[in-house]
């Protein structure tokens, strides 16, 4: 049978158009800066069309990979240790850029293991999950103990890098797995709870002590100051959240027009990356963003639903867990756009710049339509078996 026969369309059209509207404007928002700094309008634009074009090789394969490949032990065991082994690497020899160390130079390469890791946190747990289902409805803390300990390592090797936007989409990512594996929906409710007592007492905790806090340094808690005062901070740290009301407010309902943002000349930092989404609705204005964000929530809508349509619990577990990456990252980026949360420097999945995001990101989604054309091509045998036994 031809796999590429059994491609989701609702899963593989939308991933295209985002990528498109991705390179669309990056380049539209980093022309300006481009020019100022490389003497070259297309250096952003170049840049991220390799990445799109490498992020749909990696999709490629990663629906072509072999289904029952991806749950060989040794894999998942390998791919785990390798990621581990990159984030200790982070930490001993990347090179600090904004008071952060999250990348690792590999020769011409520059490498994010941080976002490495959220894959493969998905892939390791779908496979621990799926294995022990059972167990997780009977007894949830005994089985899901050791698995949770070598998660919550690679949560907090990232987190001190730090990086507490990977880290949060991890947690996310982490908590709703196993919920979706059959822990019960009281103790997810208990922790639901938990965390919302534990995020208000911890916001409390840094409004009165601040960066004498041991966790948190002084950038750190600059944002938190952003969050909660913006304009009292709009010639310092509240300057980005500013800017982005203003070219929101700037953008109205159909926008200026592509490429006659004004924000994006200097008065929004990195424009093409954490708050790309506010260049693009000063550009193209609410209908253009509701436009694109109903695009993105559409396809983590299919995503949800090809795995809980999955008779896998392997596959379906994956599927919920990159819908959730999806989710969980999309939703932290638009918080710190629009104010809700403090700027975490997450990018906007597709649309924002970026290597290995663009890349691990369209990898992901080469496992979902994996999972889909496996599921698909399942039905297929059925219903063959069924028409050959009526005949």
């Amino acid at each position: 049978m031809n796999k590429f026969k059994l491609v989701d369309l609702y899963v593989l059209i939308p991933y295209i158009v985002l990528s498109i509207t991705g390179i669309l404007m990056v380049y539209s928002a980093s022309s300006y800066i481009a020019m100022a700094d490389f003497s070259n309008p297309q250096h952003y634009l170049l840049r991220q069309s390799m990445y799109v074009l490498a992020g749909m090789i990696t999709a490629v394969i990663g629906y072509l990979f072999p289904y029952k490949w991806l749950k060989e032990k040794k894999l998942v065991m390998i791919g785990t240790g390798v990621t581990v082994l990159l984030l200790f690497l982070v930490l001993l020899f990347a090179k600090e850029i904004n008071g952060a160390k999250s990348w690792l130079s590999l020769g011409p390469i520059n490498v994010q293991p941080a976002e490495i890791a959220k894959v493969i946190v998905i892939w390791y747990f779908a496979y621990i999950l799926s294995r022990k289902q059972k167990n997780v409805v009977e007894n949830l803390w005994k089985t899901i103990g050791a698995p949770a300990v070598l998660v919550g390592f690679i949560c907090f090797l990232i987190f001190i890098q730090p990086d507490a936007g990977a880290a949060i989409i991890l947690f996310g990512i982490s908590a709703v797995m196993i919920f979706a594996s059959g822990a019960s929906p009281k103790i997810g409710v208990m922790f639901g709870a938990g965390g919302a007592l534990l995020l208000t007492g911890l916001l409390e905790l840094i409004r009165h002590y601040g960066d004498s806090l041991f966790f948190l340094q002084e950038y750190q808690y600059n944002r938190f100051l952003a969050f909660w005062d913006p304009f009292a901070l709009s010639q310092s740290t509240g300057m980005q959240l500013v800017n982005s009301y203003y070219a929101l407010s700037r953008g109205g309902l159909f926008g200026v027009g592509i490429g006659q943002s004004v924000q994006k000349t200097g008065y929004l930092p990195e424009p093409y990356t954490d708050f790309i989404i506010s260049i693009l609705g000063e550009e193209l204005g609410l209908v253009g963003v509701l436009v694109v964000l109903g695009l993105f929530f559409f396809l983590i809508s299919r995503i949800y639903l090809v795995g809980i349509r999955a008779k896998d619990p392997f596959g379906s577990l994956i599927c919920i867990g990159i819908a959730t990456m999806f989710l969980v990252q999309g939703c932290i980026n638009l918080g710190g756009v629009i104010g809700l949360m403090p700027i975490t420097g997450v990018t906007f999945p597709f649309i924002s710049f970026g290597g290995s995001s663009t890349i691990v990101l369209a990898g992901s989604l080469g496992l979902v339509l994996n999972v889909s054309a496996h599921e698909k091509g399942h039905q297929l045998i059925r219903r063959k078996r069924q028409a050959h036994t009526a005949s």
